[in-house]
């Protein structure tokens, strides 16, 4: 029984405590599969799912509770590199990645990958560009780097205005994916939903800041893990497509592939259009626009990549670590960690469209007749609550694929009830999407809280606040960010992937060159960082409105979801070209640029700052 005896400080214990923790999910996992064989209704088991792993999660946040500045900040700067990897997988796996990426690739098809590309390519630009350094810099947030760097309240005024515009537009897409989630598991109106989530996101996060958060974030990431992977095994086995769907699923896609023009895939305009609601498209992009597809897509890329490299909710989970090189690790880590869902959604978007268009599947509904669809129990779940619509507008009784509609956000929560597979995978996707979009909604809100309490409250307002004071204050400001990032998601503006597009834009647009410059040019000063960051932001944000509402034709294919591409060269420009008519930084500021590039050594900024 010494395995469950822990000694010694918390962190050295870890491996025992989540070994014993995955066990006690999985003990649940099977007891529910075994009540599910005793009767318990599919609504039970989804409730149980959700309600489990919530309580599990608040209880963490409890116990992680803190009132001490660096542990709410910065987690104590003691979480190790494969710990931190986990965390900072579950706060990158948002419910864009868990719930809406493979929605994606199911709906648009290649295309869609340009997600994946650029969101595991930016953490190579993190690893390369960003996380050591400003680990050894030693700040608690992304605008206390800026304002420290270049110097004055106006800089850091500047990087806390970006990163609020860009973590709240990123925090309300993961509020509408629990919004999402919860609608279905608990059977409850949409916008019932989304205040569902945010109270289980607060129960995280509140009382805790950083170190609650971490530990809450490395148990969510063994759930969607576990979630994700689970379903896309069992379709790949039972479909004769192998043991390791990552690398098997080509046959899949020849047989989508050889489908599509038998169905008429991507040839049938949609019958109707109905608000979030999206018909099938081809997996592949269309021959005569191979040159403009495939500017969009490396334009996709780059701005995916870019904004993950600017994103302040991720850059500051490499503060938490003990030392530059544990942050170096920590990186390698989390790509690994992340690595293992992106591998997998494309064989799961491709999996499940195959469930739906082949008619030698039993799950399969294309084709088949409407009354017959219509009285699928998943089909009638999920169209009550506004997720899936049939409209058989030519009324001959057959469903064609321009009269079948579903929001991308549910493909991967619906993936399980799609391809018959027992209830209980359901209820544990639901949790998994669930732990995806608590974590990364936690980081976010946390990002906001503590760059407006450290940075603006006690930086720039009450310099001579006490720490209490400064723990209440980010406590307040968690709470009223929620309130309002849950009215804004349930308004629904834009789907998931959509508002989540727009927040690495706006991320990148206002801190992506003032970050990099930072580290890596000793010349760049404070007017260059204020002009790179008011006019990437500025100008990204005019395009996007022209661009969405204005009425503006997109400048060489860059729509909506690549604005960022305008705001980053104007930033770079604006930047550039300033700090060259401007006085160059003091020796000493020169002097802390090379030192913060030197791998070893003391930490640049002092903990007491």
């Amino acid at each position: 029984m010494s395995f469950f005896r822990l000694q010694g400080r918390f962190v050295d214990n870890l491996p025992k405590i989540y070994a014993l923790y995955t066990g006690t999910f999985l003990l649940f996992f099977a007891l529910m599969a075994f009540f599910e064989q005793l009767g318990m209704s599919a609504d039970m088991i989804g409730l149980w799912f959700v309600g489990f792993t919530i309580a599990i999660y608040a209880v963490i946040g409890w116990l992680s509770r803190t009132m001490q500045v660096d542990a709410y900040y910065v987690a104590g700067r003691e979480v190790p590199p494969v710990f931190n990897g986990m965390a900072t997988g579950a706060d990158w796996m948002s419910g864009a990645s868990f719930v809406a990426m493979a929605g994606g690739i199911y709906i648009g098809g290649h295309p869609y990958l340009g997600f994946v590309v650029g969101w595991t390519g930016g953490y190579v630009l993190v690893a390369i560009l960003m996380a050591p350094y400003l680990r050894k810099f030693g700040c608690y947030t992304v605008p206390d780097f800026v304002g420290t760097r270049y110097g004055g309240n106006l800089a850091r005024f500047c990087a806390v205005i970006v990163l609020i515009v860009a973590s709240f537009t990123y925090v309300t897409a993961q509020i509408d994916a629990t919004g999402t989630i919860a609608s279905r598991a608990l059977q409850i109106p949409f916008e019932v939903g989304v205040w569902f989530g945010l109270t289980g996101i607060l129960l995280c996060s509140m009382l805790g800041g950083m170190r609650a958060v971490t530990w809450t974030q490395v148990a969510q990431y063994i759930v969607l893990i576990i979630a994700y992977l689970v379903p896309v095994f069992w379709m790949s086995i039972t479909q004769d497509f192998g043991w390791f769907p990552q690398l098997m699923y080509g046959n899949a896609v020849a047989r989508i592939q050889e489908l599509e023009p038998m169905l008429q895939v991507g040839a049938l305009k949609p019958s109707e259009t109905f608000a979030g609601l999206s018909a099938l498209t081809n997996l592949h992009a269309a021959p005569g626009d191979s040159a403009l597809a495939a500017w969009k897509f490396c334009t996709l890329v780059a701005c995916m990549m870019l904004g993950t490299a600017s994103l302040p909710h991720i850059l500051m989970r490499y503060f938490t670590t003990p030392t530059v090189r544990a942050a170096r690790a920590s990186v390698a880590w989390s790509l690994f960690f992340i690595t293992l869902l992106y591998f997998t959604a494309p064989a799961l978007a491709t999996l499940t469209k195959l469930q739906i268009l082949d008619p030698n599947l039993a799950t399969s509904i294309i084709g088949k007749a409407v009354a017959d669809v219509n009285a699928l129990e998943w089909v009638q779940k999920w169209g009550a609550v506004g997720m899936l619509k049939i409209s058989d507008s030519n009324l001959d009784g057959i469903l064609q694929v321009n009269e079948f509609f579903m929001r991308p956000d549910i493909v991967v929560l619906a993936t399980p009830e799609i391809a018959g597979l027992p209830y209980v995978i359901s209820g544990l996707v639901a949790a998994g999407g669930m732990a995806a979009a608590m974590s990364t909604a936690d980081g976010l809100l946390l990002a906001i809280a503590n760059a407006l309490s450290h940075d603006l409250y006690y930086k720039m307002i009450d310099p001579h606040a006490e720490t209490k004071r400064r723990l209440i204050v980010a406590r307040v400001l968690l709470v009223v960010i929620g309130v309002a990032g849950a009215l804004v998601a349930s308004l629904k503006l834009t789907g998931i992937l959509g508002a989540v597009a727009w927040a690495f834009c706006f991320a990148m647009s206002g801190l992506f060159f003032p970050l990099v410059l930072g580290v890596w040019w000793k010349r760049a000063n404070r007017p260059g960082a204020i002009a790179g960051m008011v006019a990437g932001l500025g100008i990204g944000s005019w395009y996007l409105y022209m661009v969405k509402w204005g009425g503006m034709a997109p400048w060489i294919g860059l729509d909506d979801l690549r604005f960022g591409i305008v705001g980053t060269a104007a930033s770079a420009i604006a930047m550039v070209v300033v700090t060259l008519l401007t006085k160059a930084p003091d020796a000493e500021i020169q002097a802390m640029v090379d030192e913060v590039r030197v791998p070893s050594g003391r930490t640049i900024v002092d903990s007491s700052h």
